[in-house]
Formats: C-alpha cells, structure tokens, sequence
C-alpha cells in the first residue's frame, strides 16, 4: 500500500479511535459481599435462583431449596469452595469467612433447616487453607 494512502486512512480512522478511549457511563462499584446473604445475591442466584430452586436449560442446576445434601456441612464447603461437576470452584474469590457465610445461609434458607452456623476454621479444615483474596 502507497504512504500517502496510509496516512488518509490513518487520518479518517482517528477519530473512531478517540470514541473507543471514552470511559463508560457506570460510575459505581459494587461493594465485595460481606454477609452470606450478600455473597448468594452477587454470586450464587444467578445460577441457583433468587428460590434456589436452580433450573432446566443448557444446564442443570440443583435445587439448593429443600436439598437433603446440605445437611452435611462438609458437603457445601467442598463444593463451593472447589466446585462440583459443572459448577466452579469459588475458593480462589471468596475468602474462608465469606464461604463459611454463604454455607451458613443456603443451609437456613429455601426450607432448609440446618441451624449449626459453619465456621471459618471448619472451611479452612476442610477445604484447605486459602491466603486470598
């Protein structure tokens, strides 16, 4: 290709270039969730469900409502800290207190009654000790 045709398209794409720099129109942060509740809204629900009853589609998503599964605490560490069948593992995001309070939430929500509060120190034993986030 000829310079001079070069430095035309140069100069009409300019331009273009300075519109994809512009910053987006989204000024706020979401704040990192602190409460169980807060880590099932920003990350569980969109696949389990506001219900968590989960759903039908590409995928199957299990329930988490009702599940006889969670009545072992072992159970929900494990699978969110490192995942299970298609669903990832979280605990290179979520910090040992923040999975231990999600656990504690989808254990006493959605119909499940499984009071006993998990801990950090039971995540950390059973899944590992994790130093991040």
């Amino acid at each position: 290709m000829k310079p001079h045709l070069i430095a035309a398209a140069l100069l009409i794409l300019a331009p273009f270039a300075a519109w994809a720099d512009e910053p987006g129109s989204v000024t706020t942060l979401h704040k990192p969730p602190v409460t169980g509740e807060e880590v099932y809204q920003q990350i569980c629900q969109s696949c389990h469900m506001a219900n968590g009853m989960g759903g039908k589609g590409a995928a199957t998503i299990p329930a988490l409502a009702g599940n006889p599964h969670l009545a072992n605490a072992d159970y929900i560490i494990i699978t969110v800290a490192k995942g299970r069948g298609a669903m990832p593992w979280f605990d290179d995001i979520l910090a040992p207190t923040q999975i231990a309070d999600v656990a504690t939430y989808v254990r006493t929500h959605f119909g499940n009654n499984y009071p006993k509060p998990v801990t950090e120190a039971e995540v950390k034993a059973v899944a590992g000790a994790k130093t991040s986030p």
